[in-house]
């Protein structure tokens, strides 16, 4: 099985101007978490690793338990880094109770408010986020994030409806402070960036205005000079059958229907700003056109692995990308760091766990923990460089993996699966 690289070496430099960046991600989780016969949460959790986002949006996302579900088995850290937004059914419609919200890096961002945009057919979620840097008092940052599921399907009717939704959103703009930040995010439907809802997105006249971060217009529906950016769907069949209903898109990877989109003033401020080239459809290898994303042949930077969590969890792929605020680095602590550890098989276990750590780790102990923070394996790290760990006792579940002496910015984890 091809190797997974779960850590990169880092080095973080300890100076004034040290460089700290926001990974923001973006996905439909397919009425998460029913109604498909399997967990799906350690799919999610594996995907998450490997993102590693400080700002998670998420849309269909089913209730309260749901939300507590994802924080706590999917995306949570040993040491509590990670929050949510408060989740209310959604407000602008009796026929669904789907909703949207955010998870959010506590170490990187403070929420500090957040309200519900009602629309034709669903809210639209307002988060308002202070960054945690060193100069807060004296030069706070400020990041407004909304998140948005507009109406599906094609046509003038469905087109309208999504126009009429983005109006309401566009409306509440003038309500912010002109030196925050903008981010919207989620599942917009768009079949064309000649669609009346993203032109109005986009509008010059806009209070706030508004670009897509990588400016790629044209008809983005079963067009493959669009490959490389499409997110749905992630299936060429159904993503599942209960005997009675199909769940899912199916027909393979053909539409650009994720987006994130910022407010223009991320790519001329110092304090805070967009990475360039970071904007990417997570999954995506760009040779995946009307193909589901775990097919053999579309291979790339993203492993066979990866794109099988993907596949498992939902019929879209989430879509990525990173801001950057080199004048406030953020108040986290850092060091420098270059021990690397590799999941050899996957993080993803059922009997052995293979880890291969690099020379300078030899001998140091490590230690396996459940979510309650019990001590369920000890060992030493193997002087040959791999390290075997025989899981086939442990429950189902997440488990966290500490290695002594060495302080990780994300702790390492695993999924036991049965």
């Amino acid at each position: 099985m091809k190797k997974i690289l779960l850590l990169i070496s880092l080095f973080l430099a300890l100076t004034n101007d040290a460089q700290t960046r926001i990974k923001v991600m973006t996905y439909n989780l397919l009425d998460f978490p029913t109604p498909l016969p399997n967990d799906r949460s350690p799919y999610l959790a594996t995907i998450l690793n490997d993102v590693q986002p400080d700002i998670f949006m998420v849309c269909e996302l089913a209730s309260d338990a749901a939300a507590d579900l994802i924080l706590n088995q999917a995306i949570q850290t040993q040491d509590g880094r990670y929050n949510r937004g408060v989740f209310t059914s959604n407000t602008s419609s009796i026929y669904t109770d789907l909703q949207q919200t955010v998870f959010f890096n506590t170490h990187k961002l403070q929420l500090i408010d957040q309200s519900i945009i009602k629309t034709y057919v669903r809210d639209i979620n307002h988060f308002t986020f202070k960054l945690k840097t060193e100069n807060s008092a004296t030069n706070p940052i400020y990041l407004d994030v909304f998140v948005a599921h507009l109406k599906s399907s094609q046509g003038s009717p469905y087109e309208g409806n999504r126009l009429d939704m983005i109006n309401s959103f566009t409306a509440t703009l003038s309500s912010i402070p002109a030196n925050h930040f903008v981010l919207i995010g989620g599942d917009f439907n768009f079949y064309s960036s000649s669609e009346s809802a993203y032109q109005k997105l986009l509008n010059a006249s806009n209070a706030v205005v508004l670009v897509d971060p990588i400016n790629r217009p044209g008809n983005w529906n079963n067009n493959s000079s669009f490959t490389d950016i499409h997110t749905q769907s992630s299936h060429t069949g159904s993503f599942y059958n209960d005997g009675t209903t199909f769940y899912g898109s199916t027909g393979g990877l053909d539409d650009r229907f994720d987006f994130i989109l910022m407010s223009k003033n991320l790519q001329t401020s110092a304090d805070l700003y967009y990475v360039t080239n970071t904007y990417k459809a997570f999954g995506n290898n760009g040779n995946c056109y009307n193909k589901s994303i775990n097919d053999a042949t579309c291979i790339g930077t993203y492993s066979q692995t990866i794109r099988n969590n993907l596949y498992n969890m939902s019929d879209h792929l989430p879509v990525v990308m990173e801001l950057e605020t080199p004048e406030n680095t953020l108040a986290v602590s850092s060091q420098n760091m270059v021990e690397s550890v590799i999941f050899n098989r996957g993080n993803l276990v059922t009997d052995w766990l293979e880890l291969k750590t690099s020379d300078n780790l030899k001998g140091l102990r490590l230690t396996v923990f459940n979510q309650l923070g019990q001590i369920v394996l000890k060992t030493n790290i193997s002087s040959n460089n791999l390290t075997q760990l025989n899981t086939s006792h442990l429950k189902s579940g997440i488990y966290y993996i500490k290695i002594s002496n060495l302080k990780l910015p994300n702790p390492l984890k695993f999924i036991k699966l049965h």
